[in-house]
């Protein structure tokens, strides 16, 4: 049995490997942004322009917070990405000891990491409230806010725990507000339009201010710190490469950045559209063509290999851990409890988890979604073997067969109901999960997801949501036909009422 899972663990990594193979012929620039449409758009115009001066580059558009972005740029899985001076100092190097352009460069050298001059504008933070709400209120400053103690507030997840975000905005204005929830940034201007909560963090080249008729809070005890817009690369860029980079320096002012976001989230223009605007170009195609068959058919691919490689891997593994769990009851009890304990890690945060060992990519999506996969096919092995009454067992001893024939021969064709409706569950589990794999670019079906909530786009949502469920039902159906066609009639688990 040690033999059986160690030749299956070979060939899990030999699948893993065969994918990162498939993708090894990376661009030279792999450029990276934030989940938010400003980031997106600053990160097509450097691809843009890349590709326009003769390189190869690749945008991995959308990976998550600041963190998650920063971290694959140190660790090599992404060359550049848009970043904020405010948020380096504050969150990226809290330790820093100055903020000027000379210590900000001395500072991400050291991590391997170079910085553009500054891009032209400015994005900083603000508060900011419906604006016939404030009138109501009589609120103008942050200060105000003391005065209204039942106000809800809304901020995006990642501002609730920065450094410059709510704990310490909190301290310093002394706020008494307690119903205070953390939400998507794109969801809380919604829920702010709607009523649902009262104040939220907002970029101050946001398009939603004046959409939805937001009025900035005066900051007036000068908390949020300047955030000029800038390029981090990493230092073993080619040249050629960094000199289009600092070719960008200067040429985006607050205007025109407004102007930008507000093409993409109010008119509905693809961020590659705007970018191709900005630069001069022709852009890639109206947005109908974001949810056209041809545009969906290679998210689908995508979401395909995923859940596909994942859960063979899962089943060359799984299964023989199954049958150790069931063979060696103690041994049994913690392998069902390390898998178990794997179930409980929210998945975002494994795939967070694997970046430093895999990059960002399929690997990283392919390793979360094989180790959640592991234990309902371990579990239901297991149950499938024990299950199997022990005259059954005497019998074919009676025979004279060796432990390894009635294994095979007997207990695991008895027990295939069982461990078909365990990868049945995790195949079904891993549709679902793999869409989360478009946060730390691997594609599928979560990439139209996550834009569409971006952008307030109910249309690209629905292209990915839809194929998406239909995909589990396909699955769903796939399963329960292979329960026909490989299990005895007699063997069969009876359905659910």
């Amino acid at each position: 049995m040690t033999r059986a899972c160690a030749v299956a663990a070979c060939v899990t990594l030999a699948a893993l490997a065969t994918s990162a193979d498939a993708r090894a012929a990376r661009p030279k620039l792999r450029v990276a942004s934030k989940a938010f449409t400003e980031s997106v758009i600053l990160g097509e115009i450097v691809t843009q322009a890349e590709r326009a001066a003769g390189a190869e580059a690749e945008h991995r558009a959308g990976l998550g917070g600041t963190r998650l972005v920063w971290d694959s740029l140190v660790n090599g899985a992404v060359d550049v990405y848009p970043e904020y001076t405010g948020t380096i100092v504050q969150e990226i190097l809290p330790a820093l000891a100055s903020a000027d352009a000379a210590a900000l460069e001395r500072a991400l050298a050291a991590h391997g990491v170079g910085m553009t001059a500054p891009l032209g504008f400015d994005n900083t933070y603000a508060i900011g409230l419906a604006g016939p709400r404030a009138r109501a209120l009589g609120v103008t400053r942050i200060s105000d806010l003391r005065a209204h103690p039942d106000l809800t507030f809304g901020f995006s997840n990642e501002f609730m725990s920065r450094r410059d975000g709510w704990p310490a905005l909190r301290s310093r204005y002394d706020l008494p507000q307690t119903r205070v929830r953390g939400l998507d940034h794109d969801l809380a201007y919604k829920a702010l339009g709607d009523g649902t909560i009262d104040a939220t963090d907002i970029y101050t080249t946001d398009a939603e201010i004046r959409r939805f008729g937001l009025l900035p809070l005066v900051d007036d005890r000068a908390f949020f710190a300047r955030y000029d817009a800038v390029l981090l690369y990493r230092l073993d860029v080619a040249p050629a490469a960094v000199a289009v980079l600092h070719g960008l320096e200067g040429r985006i002012d607050a205007a025109t950045m407004v102007a930008l976001n507000a093409r993409a989230k109010l008119d509905r223009v693809p961020e590659a559209d705007v970018a191709a605007g900005f630069l001069g170009g022709a852009g890639s195609g109206p947005r109908g063509s974001a949810r056209s068959l041809r545009a969906i058919a290679p998210r689908v691919a995508e979401h395909l290999e995923l859940v596909g490689l994942s859960l063979l891997a899962a089943i060359l593994v799984a299964v023989p851990l199954g049958v150790l769990a069931a063979k060696r009851r103690r041994l049994g009890q913690v392998v069902l409890a390390a898998t178990g304990i794997v179930q409980t890690i929210p998945t975002l945060a494994l795939l967070v988890f694997m970046i430093p060992l895999f990059g960002i990519g399929t690997v990283p999506s392919l390793v979360a979604l094989f180790l959640y996969a592991l234990l309902p096919i371990v579990r239901n092995t297991h149950a499938g073997l024990v299950g199997i009454p022990s005259d059954v067992r005497e019998s074919a001893e009676a025979l004279g067969l060796p432990p390894a024939a009635i294994l095979r021969l007997v207990e695991l064709p008895l027990a295939s109901p069982f461990i078909l409706a365990g990868v049945q569950s995790a195949a079904v589990v891993n549709v679902g999960a793999a869409t989360l794999g478009a946060l730390i670019g691997a594609g599928g079906l979560g990439q139209p997801i996550f834009t569409g909530i971006r952008l307030d786009d109910v249309g690209l949502i629905l292209a990915g949501a839809v194929p998406a469920s239909l995909l589990a039902l396909a699955v769903q159906a796939l399963f329960e036909l292979a329960g026909r066609l490989v299990v005895p009639r007699g063997l069969r688990l009876p359905k659910a009422r």
